[in-house]
C-alpha cells in the first residue's frame, strides 16, 4: 500500500514538474518530501497494528492462581503444620468474637482486671501443659479459653468506640485483617530467614513502648499516647513477619506445636486490631471537635 501511493505520488509530481518545468533540483526536494510522508504513514500504521496486537495478547493470556498460592520454597510437611496454625487461628477469632459479644451486650462478664489475670492464667496454663497427642483437645479447649478472655477484655475498648462511632469496628476488623494478610504472605513468600533479624529491634522496640506508657503515666500526655499507638502499630505489623518466618523455622527443627505457635499470631493480630481501633476512634473524635 505505501509502494502504491509512493508511485503514485511520483508520477503526480513528475507530471507537474514537466508540466511548470521545475529546475532539477526542485523536483529532488519534492520527491523527497512526498517519500518521507509516505514513509511517516507507514510507520504509524505498523505502531497502531504493533499496539493492537499486544493488548490483544495481554487479554487473551491466561492468569495461574494455582502457581500464586504454591509455596514451594515451604516443605509439604511445614505447610500442613501451618494449616493446622491458622485454623487455630480462625477458631481463635470466632470466639474471642464471642467473648467480646458478652461483655458488650449481654454483660455477663466485664473485661478488666479479672479477665486479664483470666487470660494471663490460661496462657500460663497452656505453656505448662506438653503437646502430645493425649494432650491435644485438651490444649485446644485452653486455647478456646484464652481466646474468650482476650474477647472479653477487648470489651472496655469497643465501649469507647461504640461511643464515638459503631462503624469503627468494623472498619478496623477489616483494616487489621488486610494488613495480617498483607504480612503473612510477604513472610511466607520471602526469602527463608530473611526477616528473623528484626527480632532484636522488635523487642527494643517493645522496651521503647514500655518506658512511653511509664512516661506517660506522670504525664498525661494525649500526643504522646497517640505516638505509643503509632508506634506500637508498626511494631505489631513487623512482628507478624517475624513471627511467622519463625514459626516456618521451628517447623523445619521439629517443633510442631502448631496450638502454641497459633497463640503467637493471635496475640499479633488482635494488638494490631485494638490499636488500629483506638487510632480510629481518636481521629474521628478530633473531626468531631472541628466540626463544632
Amino acid at each position: 500500500m505505501g509502494v502504491a501511493v509512493v508511485t503514485s505520488g511520483e508520477a503526480l509530481t513528475d507530471t507537474y514538474c514537466l508540466k511548470t518545468k521545475l529546475p532539477a533540483a526542485e523536483q529532488e526536494r519534492r520527491h523527497r518530501k512526498l517519500g518521507r510522508k509516505a514513509s511517516s504513514r507507514n510507520t504509524k500504521r505498523s505502531a497502531r497494528s504493533d499496539i493492537s496486537g499486544a493488548t490483544m495478547n495481554v487479554f487473551d493470556r491466561n492468569i495461574n492462581f494455582d502457581a500464586l498460592f504454591k509455596l514451594s520454597q515451604i516443605p509439604h510437611s511445614t505447610q500442613v503444620h501451618l494449616k493446622n496454625v491458622y485454623s487455630s487461628l480462625a477458631v481463635c477469632m470466632f470466639v474471642a468474637a464471642a467473648g467480646s459479644y458478652v461483655h458488650v451486650v449481654t454483660r455477663l462478664f466485664q473485661g478488666g482486671v479479672l479477665s486479664l489475670l483470666g487470660s494471663l492464667g490460661m496462657m500460663f496454663w497452656l505453656a505448662m501443659t506438653p503437646h502430645n497427642s493425649d494432650t491435644e483437645k485438651k490444649r485446644l479447649a485452653i486455647l478456646a479459653g484464652f481466646a474468650f478472655f482476650t474477647g472479653v477484655g477487648l470489651g472496655p475498648a469497643m465501649d469507647f468506640v461504640i461511643a464515638i462511632n459503631p462503624s469503627i469496628i468494623v472498619t478496623a476488623f477489616l483494616g487489621t485483617s488486610m494488613i495480617f494478610l498483607c504480612f503473612t504472605l510477604s513472610a511466607l513468600y520471602a526469602k527463608r530467614r530473611s526477616y528473623l533479624f528484626l527480632g532484636g529491634t522488635l523487642m527494643s522496640g517493645l522496651s521503647v513502648l514500655f518506658l512511653m506508657s511509664v512516661m506517660n503515666m506522670f504525664f498525661g500526655s494525649a500526643m504522646l499516647f497517640k505516638a505509643h499507638m503509632y508506634l506500637g502499630l508498626i511494631i505489631m505489623c513487623g512482628f507478624v513477619l517475624f513471627d511467622t518466618q519463625l514459626i516456618i523455622e521451628k517447623a523445619e527443627n521439629g517443633d510442631k506445636d502448631y496450638i502454641w505457635h497459633c497463640v503467637d499470631l493471635f496475640l499479633d493480630f488482635v494488638t494490631i486490631f485494638r490499636k488500629l481501633m483506638v487510632i480510629l476512634a481518636m481521629n474521628e473524635k478530633d473531626k468531631k471537635k472541628e466540626k463544632k
